[in-house]
């Protein structure tokens, strides 16, 4: 085999490897967003279902609940704006938790949605822990996708 020949196949494999390796990156993209939108999904149907009455159904603090509130609730697309741009994660993961003491969501005694969360979770602590920590990590992540 020449030189030439060499050289030929070799472009021609690395341009093989080259386009192998652009589609597989575009799958373990698409399959990490398709993954992302679910645990999104999944945080929607949990901020519906405990929040939207006093935070409104967009997270604009609009709820039917609100107007009866003493505190009203925080718009809740605006966090990063309010955080420099930056999404509070952790810190709003600790208020959902109760960790994190807000206005209106009851003292660290009393942590609303931690509470209900603990009373919804079933097996066994370690089985529970993590479902707790599942439903809330996914509410945040939907907060985080809600940002404007």
């Amino acid at each position: 085999m020449n030189r030439e020949n060499r050289a030929g196949k070799t472009k021609t494999v690395k341009y093989h490897i080259a386009i192998l390796a652009a589609a597989l990156n575009w799958y373990c993209f698409t399959l990490a967003r398709a993954q992302e939108m679910e645990v999104i999904a999944g945080g929607e149907i949990e901020y519906q279902n405990y929040c939207a009455i006093c935070h409104g159904v967009d997270g604009r603090g609009f709820g039917i609940m609100a107007k009866f509130l003493t505190v009203q609730p925080t718009d809740l697309t605006q966090l990063a704006k309010k955080y420099a741009g930056r999404f509070p994660f952790w810190q709003v993961y600790r208020t959902i938790d109760g960790r994190e003491e807000v206005r209106g969501h009851g003292t660290r005694d009393m942590p609303v949605w931690g509470a209900r969360f603990r009373a919804d979770a079933k097996g066994d602590d370690t089985g529970s822990r993590s479902q707790i920590a599942g439903r809330i990590l996914s509410l945040v992540f939907y907060l985080q996708h809600i940002q404007e």
